[in-house]
């Protein structure tokens, strides 16, 4: 207690000071809107400084764990080039190289860093770091490794806004690898690690572990891109089941991913629209 009185007393004049400091400071802020605003302004940019920094320290200390699954990935593409080459070769096939103005390819794709996440919302949203300079735009993809984990739903000339799976407005066609019996996939708020699958017929055969993956049926997700798999299921009422899905991204650990668009996209939807 000495001390403290000692501390005080030696620097009464200092801390007095600060005190007036921040009364006036705080005065100066809340009565002019001028000021407020350049402040809020400034508090922002500090805040988004920040916020690129821990997203970088965070990417830097995971550097191991991502090199390593860039490594898997890279050896299952090695792999099956492998198996393809033996192919080609027992089978005897050519390819050809068509020169065209436009290339007959459906869908491009292009890498991008998660630089803000959320996952305890009902409308969950992560941001990418590239945006419509680019080339990115809404309505694309966004897989992690070889899962879903979003769609673009706005950008800006270098960021985009995804909507996660785990956003209670996000609906997706999914289907049984096994069987092909499709339904809808959503997210019901709960648990970030699971998602609802509906609309399955109570005749349909299937168990705990089945791969659950896109159906294609939309213009914009690919077909055959993995969502997880069967964790629990039960009997809605009626004639459908409720299937608990345990989805195959984590969003706990979403640094790095890729983005699909399909170049057949606007084609597609034109024509379907114009028989509705």
């Amino acid at each position: 207690m000495r001390n403290l009185l000692n501390f005080l007393a030696k620097y009464n004049g200092l801390i007095i000071f600060l005190i007036l400091e921040g009364i006036a400071f705080y005065l100066l802020s809340t009565e002019n809107n001028y000021h407020n605003t350049r402040i809020v302004q400034g508090l922002k940019s500090i805040t988004q400084v920040i916020e690129k920094r821990m997203s970088n320290t965070r990417a830097y200390f995971h550097l191991g764990e991502i090199n390593q699954e860039l490594a898997d990935e890279n050896a299952s593409l090695k792999d099956s080039l492998e198996r393809l080459s033996d192919r080609l070769k027992e089978k005897n096939l050519k390819f050809y190289t068509v020169s065209d103005t436009i290339y007959r390819q459906k869908y491009v794709y292009t890498a991008a860093r998660v630089i803000d996440n959320s996952i305890n919302r009902q409308k969950n949203f992560f941001t990418l770091d590239k945006g419509s300079k680019q080339g990115l735009m809404p309505g694309m993809v966004v897989v992690a490794g070889e899962s879903v984990a979003g769609v673009i739903v706005g950008c800006s000339d270098n960021f985009s806004v995804v909507m996660s799976v785990l956003n209670t407005d996000f609906r997706l066609s999914a289907r049984f690898k096994s069987n092909g019996y499709f339904g809808s996939l959503s997210w019901d708020g709960m648990d970030y690690s699971h998602a609802i699958l509906s609309e399955i017929p109570q005749h349909v055969t299937f168990g705990i572990g089945d791969t659950i993956e896109t159906t294609g049926y939309s213009a914009t997700f690919p077909e055959g891109i993995l969502i997880g798999t069967v964790n629990d299921f039960k009997k809605s009422g009626g004639d459908f089941y409720n299937i608990k899905v345990t989805l195959a991204t984590d969003f706990k650990k979403l640094y790095y991913v890729n983005v699909i668009g399909n170049m057949e996209k606007e084609e597609q939807l034109e024509l379907e629209n114009s028989f509705q």
